[in-house]
């Protein structure tokens, strides 16, 4: 499976059988990876010692092999005493707040993807190369072309860090969008303001290191991510 096949549906299950409000859900492989691809920090819930987690940690994707590579931090200790658990990753962007003529249909325009499986755990004294290939990912995911750019990760600092590997196998997209929507019913007569208040995620310019010697050119690939028109969602 490649991103180059379009209009893949996404396989439904218990866990992502779309439950209430169904016209809001999707099962578009293509929905699923917008949303990917317009972030890269996501919150993913793990049983730690017994006790649930959500922890915010940063993404990558490889469309190709269609895997999302989390950064193992915490979850990791976990899962390294339990191999077959499974987890919950969550991306979600806020498009806008819905302020209708009442309360009770006041909303939110958004965007969001669960996504469940059992992970693989990706150390250096395992899997050495599908931890720079997922590092790679990673990077490349939040910042295209800084791999190449920045000096790479030493066995030090390999040794230090732990992937998860997520197979894009069992997902579930939900997304919300329009106006308000009780203008047809007895309060579009209330006389009151309704509406959307729109929210967006924009990158600034560059803001260069201080410590960075006097007349430091700024790459063209960083350059491209703080440029009129990049916004990430």
């Amino acid at each position: 499976m490649t991103d180059q096949e379009p209009n893949q549906q996404l396989s439904v299950t218990e866990r992502t059988r779309h439950r209430r409000l169904r016209e809001q859900g999707s099962t578009s492989r293509d929905d699923l990876d917008a949303i990917l691809r317009a972030g890269f920090v996501c919150h993913l819930g793990v049983l730690v010692d017994g006790t649930p987690m959500v922890v915010p940690t940063v993404y990558g994707v490889d469309f190709a092999t269609r895997t999302l590579y989390l950064h193992g931090s915490v979850a990791s200790r976990s899962l390294a005493h339990s191999p077959d658990a499974t987890i919950c990753v969550t991306i979600t962007h806020i498009d806008g707040l819905v302020l209708a003529r009442s309360v009770f249909e006041h909303g939110v325009n958004y965007r969001s993807a669960m996504i469940y499986g059992t992970p693989e755990l990706i150390t250096h004294a395992t899997a050495p190369e599908a931890l720079l290939t997922g590092l790679r990912t990673l990077t490349e995911h939040c910042a295209p072309g800084q791999w190449d750019y920045a000096r790479r990760p030493n066995t030090k600092e390999l040794r230090a860090t732990s992937l998860l590997a997520l197979p894009l196998d069992e997902a579930s997209v939900k997304t919300a969008s329009g106006p308000p929507e009780d203008a047809e019913g007895p309060d579009g007569a209330l006389g009151l303001w309704a509406g959307v208040i729109p929210h967006h995620t924009r990158v600034g310019a560059p803001e260069p290191d201080p410590a960075l010697p006097p007349g430091t050119p700024v790459p063209a690939h960083i350059a491209a991510l703080g440029a009129p028109g990049s916004d990430s969602a």
